[in-house]
This record gives C-alpha cells, structure tokens and sequence, in this order.
C-alpha cells in the first residue's frame, strides 16, 4: 500500500456523492454502467422475502462459507434481510473490515447503496497485509483508508456468471476478476472464498486479499 492517498477534499466528495453515483449506475461483467437505475432490494421480513432470502443463499459457494453461523442475524439468511454493512457487522470473519469501515464514516454510504458488489476482505487478509500497513490506513481514515475501501466495492450487483472481467470500482479504478464456476482470484492474487452471499442491497464476495489501488 503506497502513501500517496487522494487528497481529502476529493476523497470527501466522492464519499459523500456515493449513494446517487449508485443509484444511476449499473454493471455487467464487462465493468459497462447502465442506463436503468438499480433496484434496492426491500428489506422485508415477510414470508416472500425470506423464501427469497434462502433461496439466495443456497447459491453461495465456497470453504470459507463454513464459517458463517447456520442461524440468527450472521447466518446467510439473517444477513440477506440486512444492508450490506450491517450484515457484515453479524459475520464472525469481516471484524477488521467492519472496523475499517465505521472508522472511514462509510457505513451509511454503504447500507444506503441501491445494489453494490462488495469484495470483503477477511480477517486474514488483513492480518497477512500486516499491521504497520493497516494502522497507517486507519489513521488516514478520510484519505487512504477511504481510498482502499472504495477499491472494493463494484456498482451493480454481480452474479457468479457476471464475475469474470474488468469492473471499474467507486474509487475510480478498475479491477479484474478472472475464474469461472466456483473458483474466482481478484487482481492475480485475491481469491474468492465464499462468493455469491446476498444482503438486502448488496452481493457479496468474501476474498483472502486486500485490494490495493495502483496510485
């Protein structure tokens, strides 16, 4: 991770145009906006969500989904009725990530989104990142922790057939996503190791690997 954040006022501005940049865009597995806005999925506790919510989450895939409790607000079920960072505060494997996040102000940015593909780093991403780098972002959190987290996340929500390609990202870059079936690795090193898990207004992909932006 370079230290050469944007400056705050950029960065600033950019957080706070967030949720209607979300709301005109979408995205397709070439990384190419859309013309229709994106529909927030209701967060309802109805009968009919909550069969859609289980249906959801019969399609997620990977070994590190194992870890996701089978029941209550942490479970794939319970985290299909919450937005995206309230449902991340509930997976047992997302701590830093959350922290990260509440520590750059993005948490209402994120939960108010009209339908986003968040690549969610876990706990041992960070911890292979290594602590001297991810306590340098933490106390820049308006400049380059804001920078890095908006690396990972896609405007549009991404399906496992969508994923392969490039996708331009909210904090201006693109990123690349190579793989097929259930097998997916981010940017040459990143890999998807519970994909495909829905929240109320986001799809989520959990990666072994922090993303970092070129500049």
């Amino acid at each position: 991770m370079t230290s050469r954040a944007l400056r705050g006022g950029a960065i600033a501005a950019t957080v706070l145009a967030l949720p209607l940049a979300l709301a005109a865009c979408g995205s397709s597995s070439t990384g190419t906006a859309a013309t229709t806005p994106m529909t927030p999925t209701p967060m309802s506790s109805s009968p009919m969500a909550s069969a859609s919510a289980m249906a959801a989450s019969d399609q997620v895939f990977g070994d590190a989904c194992a870890a996701v409790p089978a029941s209550g607000p942490g479970s794939f079920d319970g985290m299909a009725t919450d937005p995206v960072a309230t449902a991340a505060s509930h997976n047992p494997v997302l701590s830093t990530l959350v922290a990260a996040v509440s520590k750059a102000g993005l948490v209402d940015s994120l939960n108010t989104a009209q339908g986003i593909t968040v690549f969610a780093p876990t706990d041992d991403a960070f911890t292979a990142l290594g602590s001297k780098t991810v306590n340098a972002a933490m106390a820049d959190p308006k400049g380059l922790l804001t920078k890095v987290l908006t690396y990972h996340v896609v405007p549009g929500r991404l399906t496992p057939d969508e994923l392969a390609g490039e996708h331009k990202t909210l904090e201006g870059a693109t990123l690349t996503v190579t793989g097929s079936g259930d097998s997916f690795t981010v940017n040459g090193s990143a890999k998807v190791v519970c994909g495909n898990v829905p929240t109320a207004n986001a799809t989520v992909y959990l990666i072994d690997g922090v993303l970092l932006p070129k500049s």
